[in-house]
């Protein structure tokens, strides 16, 4: 092929000419070639050539200018999205926005021009908070959503161009990345172990915690979840428990409120001794309406739900016999006692743990238990297979000992 000097323009095997042209739109390089006219007809001359590239660059010069941006401080944008786009975030959702900005975030780039702010800049603020101030990997990257939160709501508003919005948000090879994770980070998944369950199986029994404990050992919901649950939840006919709210302390009161994610709304299949326990649960409530009547009446409260109505804390699952509703503090006392008597550093959320690692265990298909677990990631569930792999490298090693 023929090559001429004119940049953009040269001449093909068979004779006639082409053109190449680039540009940006909308933030991306744009290359286009082309062997014909406006009009179709193959490109026969140099001239022609020229002339039909040309036209090109000039129907390019011809559209209109991009939008003026409007410059606008970090503070503002995120005063602006506080505004008008938290509208059904979930209240614990806010309250980390605010406290991460209120503690943190507000001193150093409070005043700056959300347009000035550097990849470089807000990488080099994430390594500090994880190298030098030893924060957990996993609070650091509530730090990293947050800035892709506010840059989002500036570029949606036309306080961030694509170019400088991509660089920092969209681009893999310089957007804003967490920093390498220590070699020492602590990222496994916390099991019980058969005798551990064994102890706190009998340590729970007839507590007023036990049921709370026996919906997290069998179902593995999160805490909240469990205290959130009504019996009109429950279909013991189907064997199934929904999940649909959560307990939460919001502004000194208790609510019921919704989930956190739309994954985390689900149905759970019960195992038979859960299932076998609420059972009797809910014909034991039946003879306490008629024995504990007065007291239930007393201890009554009622509680916001979901829906914005008042609901009695009876409805609930974790509440006593004499109608005394029980709350996430309620496995606080638990968890010390038990770290006193059996030396077991106790934390509800390990059941979850415990759960999803035994179902991995059992070779439950990954998308099931991404579904059981409400996760919305099944790279978070993942890491149920992992811990399992890691248990059987532990067992494979003590056999090859005893070969």
């Amino acid at each position: 092929m023929k090559r001429t000097n004119d940049a953009g323009v040269y001449q093909l095997e068979n004779g006639n000419w082409a053109y190449r042209v680039t540009w940006r739109e909308n933030g991306k390089k744009v290359n286009r070639k082309g062997t014909k006219d406006e009009y179709g007809n193959p490109l026969t001359t140099k001239r022609k050539a020229i002339q039909a590239r040309n036209q090109i660059l000039y129907q390019k010069e011809q559209q209109p200018l991009p939008k003026k941006i409007l410059r606008r401080t970090f503070a503002e944008v995120y005063n602006e999205y506080c505004e008008t786009g938290r509208s059904g975030k979930a209240y614990s959702t806010i309250r980390k926005q605010d406290s991460l900005w209120r503690n943190h975030i507000k001193e150093r780039f409070g005043k700056k021009y959300i347009d000035e702010i550097t990849v470089a800049e807000v990488t080099d603020y994430l390594s500090m908070l994880y190298y030098e101030e030893g924060r957990a990997y996993g609070y650091v990257e509530g730090f990293l959503r947050f800035f892709y939160l506010v840059f989002g709501q500036a570029y949606a508003r036309d306080y961030l161009d694509i170019d400088t919005y991509n660089k920092l948000c969209v681009n893999k090879d310089t957007k804003i990345k967490m920093p390498k994770m220590k070699v020492d980070e602590e990222t496994e998944i916390v099991i019980f172990s058969k005798e551990e369950l064994k102890k706190l199986d009998e340590y729970f029994k007839g507590t007023n915690a036990e049921t709370a404990y026996m919906i997290g050992r069998y179902c593995g919901v999160r805490i909240n979840e469990c205290y959130g649950l009504k019996w009109s939840d429950i279909d013991f006919e189907e064997g199934t428990i929904r999940i649909e709210r959560q307990m939460q302390y919001q502004e000194g009161m208790i609510k019921l409120v919704s989930l956190k994610t739309r994954n985390a709304k689900r149905t759970i299949y019960m195992a038979k001794p859960l299932q076998e326990y609420l059972e009797r649960l809910y014909f034991q409530k039946e003879e306490w309406e008629k024995e504990f009547a007065s007291q239930r009446q007393q201890n009554q409260i009622f509680i916001e739900d979901i829906d914005g109505k008042l609901v009695s804390c009876l409805e609930l699952v974790n509440t006593l016999p004499n109608g005394k509703r029980q709350s996430v503090n309620s496995m606080k006392y638990h968890a010390n006692k038990i770290k006193q008597k059996l030396g077991i550093h106790f934390k509800y959320h390990y059941l979850r743990h415990t759960y999803g690692t035994a179902l991995a265990d059992r070779n439950t298909p990954p998308h099931i238990l991404c579904n059981q677990m409400g996760h919305g990631n099944i790279n978070v569930t993942q890491q149920y297979y992992v811990a399992v792999s890691r248990r059987a490298v532990e067992v494979l090693k003590h056999n090859l000992k005893v070969l």
